[in-house]
């Protein structure tokens, strides 16, 4: 049985089994998940995904498992890699107010980013699905309210130590944010410029409230 699947036969016709052809995971991997942030779960097929990939179906799914499953380690990729300037910025400034800040303006580089899709992938990449997505939908959710929770406890902390007025409502904040940079990265997709996002970012961080 050959990589793709095809049997091959020997001399008289016997079977015979194809030597697998070897492939870098890695690199697999990576045309992943430009695939499914490019054009979404549910219309990146297994066929999409093994033409990008250079393999072939039973390939895939002895590396990956299923096409749910190597979704989600796209989406695990991801986030340690093009999409972790928001883990970043909350863990290295010294506050949170300060960490969105620096987030706004760096998601405005982030998402249009040459040589790459445009936005982000945890923002765009299952916005329509049907039943079979649910789960994966579901999952991408649960990353952005994660996120959104993340940046609510560092505004807390900002709160508690008088950097925020007191009336000032870190859950309606962070969810602020949420909202710009889900703007953000639509408007990304729709073929908005560094510059034009970095303006938008700059407009939004003139509603954040002083002391």
């Amino acid at each position: 049985m050959t990589e793709d699947g095809r049997r091959t036969t020997g001399p008289g016709g016997t079977a015979r089994r194809g030597r697998p052809r070897s492939f870098d995971r890695e690199a697999a991997l990576e045309q992943a998940v430009l695939a499914f942030w490019e054009h979404g779960y549910e219309t990146t097929s297994v066929a999409d995904l093994t033409r990008v990939m250079g393999i072939g179906a039973p390939s895939l799914y002895a590396a990956f498992g299923d096409k749910k499953a190597l979704f989600e380690e796209c989406v695990a990729r991801y986030g340690e890699r093009q999409g972790s300037y928001m883990g970043v910025a909350l863990a290295e400034e010294p506050t949170g107010g300060a960490a969105v800040r620096r987030l706004l303006r760096e998601a405005a580089a982030v998402f249009t980013a040459p040589g790459r899709p445009r936005g982000c992938m945890v923002i765009s990449s299952a916005v329509n699905y049907q039943d079979a997505g649910a789960e994966v939908a579901a999952g991408l959710r649960g990353i952005r309210n994660r996120n959104l929770r993340t940046i609510e406890g560092r505004l807390r902390e900002d709160l508690a130590a008088g950097l925020l007025p007191p009336t000032a409502d870190p859950a309606t904040l962070a969810r602020f944010v949420g909202t710009v940079l889900q703007g953000m990265s639509q408007q990304a997709r729709d073929g908005a410029t560094r510059q034009e996002l970095d303006a938008v970012a700059e407009i939004a961080l003139t509603a954040w409230p002083a002391v």
